[in-house]
């Protein structure tokens, strides 16, 4: 007979092994796929500080751009203007830039129809082809040839004015500032019709006159 005060031990049952190195892999390999879901693609920009961070602030930081731009224009048309020879170009010009001074004062009417103060920044686009202009002046003689140049150079400006306006009207459309809408609009239309000018002048004679001498 089994004697009744026997105690019957129960077995533990064998802790599980771990191994600390592979632990600590696992983790390190879940940090590393938590960090690639998180971290930017290569190659993209970092942001600045001052970022905007709604359509609005886009829209009013491009106001900003092209507001530079215009004023930057006043100083540009008149150099260009005493530069060309054709009658009917340098009457265009000047023409334009009485044109881009009253779009300096309506780009100030439409910051305060959307409540903001009219401020300047530097537009890197239009310093960009203003200086090209004045190069294209200096590598040409004057004459039809330094003409069909200036030209070129208004043209570039203008279909940059144009792409401009056009978004700017778009953003104004999208935020609801209808007042801001139909002043772009209205600036967009008389970048239209300068363009068409420069066309004509081009092909009515300063293109075929710049022609000439190609024959020497």
């Amino acid at each position: 007979m089994k004697d009744s005060n026997t105690k019957t031990v129960a077995k533990k049952p064998a802790a599980s092994k771990t191994n600390p190195s592979k632990t600590s892999a696992s983790k390190t390999s879940a940090s590393k796929t938590s960090a690639s879901k998180t971290a930017a693609p290569k190659g993209t920009v970092k942001a600045k500080s001052s970022a905007a961070e709604g359509l609005r602030d886009l829209f009013v930081d491009s106001l900003k751009d092209i507001y530079w731009a215009e004023k930057a224009l006043t100083k540009a048309l008149p150099k260009m203007a005493k530069n060309a020879t054709s009658q009917n170009l340098i009457d265009a010009i000047n023409e334009h830039l009485k044109v881009t001074e009253g779009q300096v004062t309506r780009l100030e009417e439409v910051f305060a129809s959307v409540g903001e103060k009219a401020v300047a920044k530097k537009c890197d686009a239009m310093e960009g082809l203003i200086k090209e202009g004045e190069g294209i002046m200096e590598e040409t003689e004057q004459g039809a040839v330094r003409d069909a140049g200036i030209i070129a150079a208004s043209q570039k400006i203008e279909h940059y004015e144009i792409a401009t306006y056009g978004t700017l009207a778009a953003f104004a459309k999208t935020l609801g500032e209808d007042e801001a809408v139909s002043l772009l609009v209205q600036t967009l239309n008389e970048e239209k019709e300068a363009d068409t000018t420069l066309t004509e002048a081009a092909y009515n004679t300063i293109n075929f006159d710049a022609t000439e001498g190609d024959d020497k």
